[in-house]
């Protein structure tokens, strides 16, 4: 199956991404599986990390020209909002713009609706 496209991303507590995708879906992805691998070591940065953006068109995240994730790596490893996630809900501060849906029906702090 394809990825859908990202939509937006944010940054989470304890090395996590909030990945929202074209489709709605949410998903946290838990990079702590990652950061021990030498080309995400520089995710262990906390403000590195929080400088994560969606890559033109869509097609995954990045932090630089090295370090990146795939739409593909973070729908098929992330896991969707309601399935056993542990997150903060005020935590999240969106990126591009859009809303953050939250458990609740709220909108996170600072997001666009």
């Amino acid at each position: 199956m394809n990825a859908p496209k990202v939509k937006s991303v944010a940054p989470l507590k304890e090395s996590r991404l909030l990945v929202t995708f074209a489709n709605q879906v949410q998903k946290v992805y838990d990079c702590r599986t990652i950061i021990n691998l030498d080309r995400f070591q520089p995710l262990k940065n906390d403000a590195f990390f929080k400088a994560v953006t969606v890559d033109v068109g869509g097609y995954g995240v990045s932090w630089d020209d090295e370090t990146d994730l795939s739409e593909y790596e973070l729908w098929n490893n992330g896991v969707e909002l309601g399935r056993s996630t542990d997150w903060d809900e005020e935590e999240p501060v969106h990126r591009e713009g859009t809303a953050v849906r939250l458990g609740s029906g709220q909108q996170g702090q600072g997001e666009v609706a």
